[in-house]
């Protein structure tokens, strides 16, 4: 099946160099990465490397491909434009990757983490499942900290598999690696197929539409799919889920626009061969680059819930957007947006479109290019979804 001509893909040295100029307070903004989400479009330059740090440091159980991903990731860089940066200190029963890791923590300010246009976390896993908030964790308060003012400063997060079995006792982690759904069990690893929800994201531009491969297929605390944009779903009937089934209904990978940053999260990746197979490899690639601000396409995992809250903050006379029916353009975007999500729940992703298509031209009426912008995207995701 061809896939619909996505709005945007690889941003182009011309246009990422003419919205370079518009940067500032650099010291505040990822390296070489895009600035805030909620400023679609808008990227810096690709002309010199990016860095992308990877955390493997690992307080519980040790994933053998930490150090699989770890290396695959850098040459990756070597073959796509960026430099990798390793925390995977020695720690208790870890061993870590002690000829890679830097020497001391780089989480220690969001201005030191804006080095990085994205950082991945490479299943480090921490032991808190119990959510005992005094139990040692991956990043400590100062780290934590460090993190969160780099998302909010508009850096990129890449979580892999065990991503989501760290920080449980920071609500605010897990619902930055996703609607806050994190690990709750897993069965036996097996065969099973995931089905691509969202084609045209750089990400899984490269998928087929049902992607059989053998892994450890991780059951979720809660459904992230009111809070994110799910790229890819697990079909149960494929494999045995194990007691945690989450039944018809099963996101494994998906993103979202997070607070000023991108958050993209693949739940798969368990077993080493992952990172020697070209296919996941792209797939990871995708969503590196994506996170790092270096591709757009596909609605860039925008949601109608992100879309409605900008909607919500539409205001009248005073608000600064020289136009006073901001109250009656806002019931009216609202109106479409209830419209179009029925519609695309109905899997009618045409007339989802076209609705989103007439808000878009409403939105232009309240001056409001963020808005009109993630409307575009809503649209350029739903238009992607006819004849999926």
């Amino acid at each position: 099946m061809t896939r619909p001509q996505s709005r945007r893909r690889r941003l182009g040295a011309a246009a990422l160099g003419a919205a370079a100029l518009a940067l500032t307070a650099a010291s505040l903004t990822p390296a070489d990465a895009a600035p805030h989400a909620d400023r679609p479009g808008a990227s810096a330059p690709a002309a010199s490397p990016y860095k992308v740090l990877v955390v493997g440091k690992t307080l519980g159980f040790r994933h053998s491909h930490i150090d699989e991903t770890t290396n695959a990731v850098i040459k990756l860089g070597q073959e796509n434009g960026f430099t990798v940066d390793v925390w995977d200190p020695p720690t208790g029963a870890s061993a870590g990757q002690p000829t890679l890791t830097m020497a001391s923590t780089p989480f220690t300010s969001a201005a030191a983490l804006s080095q990085y246009a994205t950082v991945l976390f490479a299943s480090p896993v921490d032991g808190t499942n119990n959510q005992d908030p005094a139990k040692p964790r991956t990043l400590d308060d100062t780290e934590l900290a460090a993190l969160q003012g780099y998302i909010r400063g508009g850096g990129g997060f890449v979580g892999l598999h065990a991503a989501t079995d760290e920080m449980h006792a920071v609500p605010w982690f897990s619902r930055l690696t996703g609607g806050s759904a994190r690990f709750a069990s897993h069965p036996a690893q097996q065969q099973a197929t995931m089905v691509v929800e969202s084609p045209n994201h750089p990400s899984t531009t490269m998928l087929p539409k049902q992607w059989s491969r053998f892994d450890e297929w991780y059951n979720f605390t809660s459904n992230p799919r009111k809070d994110v944009h799910v790229l890819l779903t697990l079909d149960e009937s494929t494999y045995n889920p194990g007691r945690g089934a989450m039944g018809a209904d099963h996101p494994i990978a998906w993103c979202h626009n997070f607070e000023g940053g991108r958050s993209w999260y693949e739940g798969a990746g368990h077993v080493d061969s992952s990172y020697s197979d070209p296919v996941f490899l792209a797939h990871l690639l995708g969503g590196i680059e994506w996170t790092a601000g270096r591709v757009e396409g596909g609605g860039d995992c925008v949601t109608f819930p992100e879309v409605e809250g900008i909607v919500a903050g539409v205001q009248g006379p005073g608000n600064g957007n020289g136009h006073g029916n901001g109250p009656k353009h806002a019931a009216d975007l609202a109106r479409y947006l209830e419209q179009a999500e029925a519609a695309a729940a109905a899997g009618d992703h045409a007339e989802a479109a076209h609705i989103l298509k007439k808000a878009k031209g409403k939105a232009h009426g309240v001056k409001d290019p963020v808005l009109v912008d993630k409307l575009a995207d809503l649209e350029e995701w739903q238009s992607g979804l006819v004849g999926w």
